[in-house]
């Protein structure tokens, strides 16, 4: 079977409807669904009921689910293992959110080089919801994401749990205070900080990004919501202090990865983080 189908079948699913799925894969929607119908033909029955509201899996479709899901990973597998350079025993790939790879990825990538010299390393950095796409479909073998997101076919195993502190850089004598800066840690977050900060005004800046949060607080001057293993080498050297009766919040990081991925390779995955967890906080 043309992997195509399986990876069009897939992202309909994700997607919710062949629209969706046909504008994800930058293909046209009548290409989706001459995919479907050779997917449906071969299969010979239907995997998908259209309506109004998008595409519905059929009980067949179900069933095909899990085995398309394979059907990608043991694709995506052969082919890096054919492309490896020669003198490397395999490949692994992990991806992982912005905000992690400085120092928690990069530490791992130091780990892979030195303890696994037979492996050859794809890292890849993007935002939670596409690295979790890429796990789910078995382009990635595994993922380092914040929050444990909840998908079908993917285990998400809790790495390390961090703390979100308040910050500020040293405040100059007879200068007022520089403002708050709101820093996005996402939905749950938001919502405990605004429990614990009931009657606090909208910041003058919010800015999503943790790191450029920082930059900008580094170079400005202000205070926001960072996490304490990221910033400990500022806290040492003075260029930022903890604020004073501030609460601290749980955010936890979560190593995920399909259950049908090879269990050496995510063996060697979770040592290496855990390895650099140990180093970095």
């Amino acid at each position: 079977m043309d992997i195509a189908l399986a990876r069009t079948f897939l992202e309909i699913v994700r997607t919710g409807s062949f629209v969706n799925a046909a504008a994800s894969m930058n293909i046209t929607q009548t290409a989706v669904s001459a995919r479907i119908k050779v997917l449906e033909e071969q299969l010979e029955r239907p995997v998908f009921v259209r309506n109004k509201s998008g595409a519905h899996l059929t009980p067949e479709g179900e069933r095909f689910l899990r085995h398309a899901t394979s059907l990608v990973q043991v694709w995506e597998n052969a082919r890096r293992a054919v492309a490896l350079p020669e003198g490397f025993q395999t490949v692994v790939s992990l991806g992982g959110e912005m905000s992690l790879w400085n120092p928690l990825l990069r530490y791992w990538l130091v780990w892979m080089r030195r303890e696994c010299p037979d492996f050859a390393v794809h890292a890849q950095v993007d935002s939670a919801e596409r690295l979790m796409d890429r796990v789910q479909t078995g382009l990635l073998d595994a993922a380092v994401i914040y929050g444990g997101a909840r998908r079908t076919g993917v285990v998400s195993e809790l790495l390390f749990e961090e703390k979100l502190v308040m910050a500020q850089t040293p405040p100059v004598e007879g200068q007022p205070a520089p403002p708050r800066v709101g820093v996005f840690w996402g939905e749950e977050f938001a919502a405990t900080y605004q429990a614990a900060f009931p009657d606090e005004a909208n910041p003058p800046m919010r800015i999503d990004h943790g790191p450029l949060a920082l930059e900008y607080i580094l170079a400005m001057g202000g205070s926001g919501y960072f996490r304490k293993g990221f910033i400990r080498p500022l806290l040492e050297q003075g260029q930022l202090q903890l604020v004073p009766d501030c609460p601290e919040f749980s955010y936890s990081a979560y190593l995920a990865h399909s259950p049908r991925a090879d269990a050496q390779t995510i063996s060697r995955i979770r040592t290496g983080l855990r390895a650099a967890v140990a180093i970095m906080i």
